[in-house]
């Protein structure tokens, strides 16, 4: 393992923080209205038999708090500059950035060995002087946190007490999660201060900000710096954009992070950071930075390449439910991911698992944020093993004991009422991952559900194998793969 993103114990910290904050605008009133800072201000619940939909800084927030590995890309990263002579290198060790020894400190007690793909090339850039502005793609899991919050800190002055780093993103949540890996990084780095501006954090109108790093959210970070004058924008030294494709999905953030934008010194070094590089973003980004390095790393394709599949022929919930039951009793199975098409099926499901005694949990997109964060350190931690989910789960979410993956109903797309192509592969491909070998397992209750079988087939050219669950020997052949 060359490196590795920060341990559950961040996600705990998170948790708790989260758990105070509502607690604190709860008896401040403040709970009583959901605010678009909030990754828990979802839309109301949908009809039973309708599919959620679950905003992207939900999913966001998911990815970090379960993610335990970087992303090993095997892709090369896309430079582009203004000037294609200015001089570019990249990195293979952090001990080569000639950073201060108590941050070096930090990174190698966080589980980094190395610079991953995309700090090799974007830490030279950001620590350079003169200060270079920066856009940077990479999705989850390619090590954009740390890179950002290593050359931020770097930038600090620790005699001058005053904000020099701030760092804006588009919910509380995601805030705090950057903010305790920041403190983690820079736990050696005492007299390093750190400073949340975010909902539910006391700040005084005439009180004045004496830590050097700021973490907060676009509309509570303009208030304190051009309403209340909480600090000097002038004298921020980096102000990062984390999140940016997340951060233009939710209402006024836009226009709030160009008025901050526009209040820093004109020498401010500016990062923005993003999971995708469509047009919008890429438009949000030129507003924002002047003159930057781009630098593109292209997202890892997720591969059937590992995963044996087998879809189970039901005739009605009770077959699908029995088969579910077979495989459990005769697979050795880690963990394990069970889809839902709906809320009201998936709860239907972990109710039945739990009174059968199985150790099950249940996520779904009406949960708040502190219980989709508890329920997933639990799983990962192995205190479940089965997770069944709707699609919330589909996307990002890499859990290295996972082994099996059941489609308890196939993922329908909403528009088409067809199979959807998509989202089959991001639910299985939750198994199979880090190299490891998977099962998928595909309830099929229909003449419909058997027609998209065949469709998946065609459209990925690979076979998807009948099983009978009640073939015991078959099941036990699969234990010995």
């Amino acid at each position: 393992m060359t490196s590795t993103e920060p341990s559950s114990s961040v996600a705990n910290d998170l948790s708790s923080e989260v758990s105070a904050i509502y607690l604190n605008k709860n008896e401040s009133g403040e709970g009583s209205q959901a605010s678009p800072e909030s990754a828990s201000a979802l839309a109301p619940a949908p009809a039973n038999n309708e599919e959620e939909k679950v905003d992207s800084a939900s999913l966001s927030l998911m990815r970090k708090l379960t993610r335990t590995h970087l992303i090993q890309s095997k892709n090369e990263v896309e430079i582009t500059r203004n000037d294609p002579k200015s001089p570019l290198h990249s990195v293979k060790s952090f001990e080569e950035l000639r950073i201060p020894e108590e941050l070096l400190k930090g990174i190698y007690e966080m589980g980094f060995q190395a610079p991953s793909k995309i700090q090799e090339h974007v830490l030279p850039v950001l620590l350079s002087n003169p200060p270079s502005n920066l856009i940077a793609q990479s999705q989850s899991g390619t090590g954009k946190t740390a890179a950002f919050l290593l050359a931020s800190l770097c930038r600090v002055d620790e005699r001058e007490n005053y904000p020099q780093v701030l760092i804006l993103s588009p919910t509380l949540e995601l805030a705090l999660q950057t903010g305790q890996v920041a403190k983690q990084m820079a736990k050696h780095k005492t007299s390093l201060t750190f400073r949340f501006v975010i909902r539910g954090v006391d700040l005084a109108r005439n009180e004045k900000i004496t830590e050097h790093v700021i973490l907060g959210t676009p509309g509570k970070v303009m208030d304190a710096a051009l309403r209340y004058r909480n600090f000097d924008t002038k004298k921020v030294k980096v102000f990062v954009l984390d999140e940016a494709d997340v951060m233009i999905d939710t209402q006024g953030h836009r226009a709030q992070s160009l008025k901050i934008q526009r209040a820093l010194s004109p020498n401010c070094q500016i990062m923005f950071f993003s999971a995708t590089y469509d047009d919008n973003v890429m438009e949000f980004a030129e507003m924002i930075v002047s003159n930057p390095l781009v630098l593109r790393l292209k997202r890892e394709e997720e591969s059937l390449e590992n995963i044996d599949q087998f879809f189970i022929e039901c005739n009605n919930d009770f077959d699908k439910y029995r088969a579910l039951a077979n495989l459990f009793g005769t697979l050795t199975i880690g963990q394990v991911f069970i889809f839902c098409q709906t809320k009201k099926s998936a709860a239907w499901l972990a109710n039945q698992l739990t009174k059968d005694g199985h150790s099950v949990g249940l996520i779904t997109g009406d949960l708040t944020v502190e219980e989709r964060t508890q329920i997933i350190n639990r799983f990962r931690e192995g205190v479940e093993r089965v997770l069944i989910a709707t699609n919330l789960m589909a996307r990002g979410i890499d859990i290295e004991q996972v082994t099996v993956v059941i489609n308890y109903d196939l993922p329908v797309d909403i528009t088409t009422k067809d199979i959807d192509f998509e989202t089959y592969l991001h639910r299985i491909g939750r198994t199979g991952r880090f190299g490891k070998a998977g099962l998928a397992f595909n309830m099929v209750d229909s003449p419909r559900a058997l027609d998209m079988v065949k469709k998946l087939e065609q459209h990925y050219g690979r076979k998807i194998e009948k099983l009978d669950a009640s073939d015991i020997e078959k099941l036990e052949e699969l234990n010995k793969e």
